[in-house]
């Protein structure tokens, strides 16, 4: 058990798992904000310690352009379509057509995945999760948005030096060990209410390929990412990270390991950790951020926090955002 800055205290993530009946594995009723999620870690000395992450004024914006993956690696979502328009000779306005809120950099909202044992987070009856309804929107966090220390875990930068480059277009999982390798080796440690940022380098990996390129890499469904494991998960919850957050498709690799832990849970994710964070865990997800200008600034300063905000679209609903994602270094 942790306590917070307010007294509020948590259990581990195995005590968890020991919880009663559809609670077990879940954080379901454990936050005083209930559709906040594990953002509500994030507590006033967090914030105010954040800042002290400022050391060299420099700003980075963390989103990609709203049409930077077309093609991309999702089968649905397509680059929206900008009009100007004018009333009069003096007169400028804009609308987006086709507009995919999860099109580019993005975070995942806590109604963005359902679990397939349980349901959505905090027992969200399903007729809750529709347009126009509040019942865990992205607005909690447009509202109130996200702000706190962000961590800049360099994979890319450590597997290059270690002379074995991520394999990008294999789809290589990147697993706990590695991930607190890299940590260890930016002398980097965790503190409650981090937003974890993950650089794998997939993004400039990716959008340096042809479209004919990318197109075969989408169709392989292939991308590298966090390997699903039970273990990564605990590791999650109990350094009370606030946010994940990386620069690849979806934070995990696909396809799922074969030896996820999770496909039994989540068969329609087929075995993905999505539904254990969103769903059961109510902890957000950030993809295709933009970390790579980010990432060698903090290698050229020799430090790897940041001043982090992120403040999503402010609609009532909506299941995912972009990320409009800030880091102050």
């Amino acid at each position: 058990m942790t306590s917070t800055e307010s007294g509020t205290t948590y259990p581990s993530y195995e005590a968890l798992l020991e919880r009663a009946g559809q609670l077990a594995g879940t954080s379901w009723g454990l936050f005083p904000d209930a559709g906040r999620g594990t953002p509500s870690f994030i507590q006033p000395g967090s914030v105010r310690d954040a800042a002290s992450c400022v050391r060299t004024g420099a700003v980075f914006g963390l989103d990609y352009p709203a049409d930077a993956f077309d093609p991309g690696m999702s089968l649905k979502r397509r680059a929206p379509r900008h009009t100007i328009y004018s009333a009069h000779p003096a007169h400028r306005d804009d609308y987006l057509d086709g507009y995919y809120l999860q099109g580019s950099s993005q975070i995942d909202g806590l109604r963005h995945r359902r679990a397939d044992d349980v349901g959505f987070y905090n027992g969200t009856p399903d007729g809750d999760i529709r347009e126009g309804t509040a019942a865990l929107g992205i607005q909690v966090w447009a509202e109130q948005p996200i702000v706190g220390r962000g961590v800049l875990v360099d994979v890319d930068g450590y597997c290059r030096d270690q002379g074995t480059p991520i394999d990008h277009a294999a789809g290589q999982p990147l697993g706990l060990k590695l991930i607190r390798a890299a940590a260890e080796a930016q002398s980097l440690a965790l503190r409650p209410g981090d937003i974890l940022m993950i650089h794998t380098g997939w993004c400039e990996w990716f959008l340096a390929l042809s479209a004919g390129e990318k197109e075969s890499q989408r169709d392989s469904r292939r991308a590298s990412g966090i390997e699903q494991s039970a273990e990564f998960v605990a590791w999650a919850w109990d350094n009370r990270v606030a946010v994940i957050a990386a620069d690849n498709f979806a934070v995990e690799c696909l396809p799922p390991v074969p030896a996820s832990p999770f496909r039994d849970t989540a068969p329609n994710d087929h075995g993905m950790m999505h539904q254990q964070f969103l769903a059961k865990l109510g902890l957000p997800l950030g993809e295709l951020w933009q970390l790579g200008p980010l990432s060698r600034h903090m290698k050229a300063a020799g430090s790897w926090d940041a001043l982090v905000t992120v403040k999503p679209l402010n609609i009532t609903g909506a299941t995912g955002s972009p990320a409009n994602a800030t880091a102050v270094t």
